[in-house]
């Protein structure tokens, strides 16, 4: 799960994500970067908070947290899906149920509002075809209210088995040299 960036001075840096879908979102947010300071245009992170009007009042670390409890929160499942499995992950409906039966949100609407916010501020991720389509604006609304709609937790151990989205060949020889520094990859 490495990928390689190349900077404007002719150094390469590899960077190495925990699992596929976490390397395919860091390229996709690089590739958008990239294309936004290569057309003129100053590149910044909107606020989700500001852009779609969410109260000051709700903490999405918290209920973060709450969704994440072994006890009471959203029960992450295997899930199978056009000759896929998805291993820790949960689909759209199962979230907005949860956000309801905990007293969350008042309605189906304010759900998707809110989880919307989740996976924007990087607490739920998508995984699969359906949720990613949403999530790159193919959609209504980024987020789904779905049972074919899978999402994840980013630090649960998500794993597909059987996916095919690796389209690039890496080649051993790239990865020769020595470590310079060694760190983790953190994605707000």
């Amino acid at each position: 799960f490495v990928f390689k960036l190349t900077a404007a001075k002719q150094q390469d840096h590899f960077f190495q994500a925990a699992y596929l879908e976490e390397r395919d979102a860091w390229v996709r947010d690089i590739k958008k970067a990239i294309r936004c300071l290569d057309g003129g245009q100053r590149f910044a992170r909107k606020s989700t908070r500001k852009s779609i009007r969410l109260p000051e009042t709700i903490n999405l670390s918290a209920l973060y947290l709450s969704m994440k409890d072994p006890e009471k929160g959203i029960k992450e499942l295997k899930l199978e899906k056009d000759k896929k499995v998805f291993n820790h992950c949960f689909t759209g409906a199962s979230v907005i149920d949860w956000l309801v039966s905990s007293n969350s949100i008042r309605n189906r609407k304010e759900g998707l509002m809110l989880a919307s916010s989740l996976l924007s501020e990087g607490y739920l991720q998508p995984a699969g075809d359906t949720s990613k389509a949403a999530a790159e604006g193919l959609s209504d609304t980024p987020f789904l209210d779905l049972s074919d709609a899978y999402y994840y937790f980013p630090d649960s151990g998500f794993f597909c088995e059987g996916n095919s989205s690796d389209d690039d060949v890496v080649l051993k020889e790239e990865f020769r040299g020595m470590v310079v520094k060694q760190g983790c990859l953190l994605k707000q």
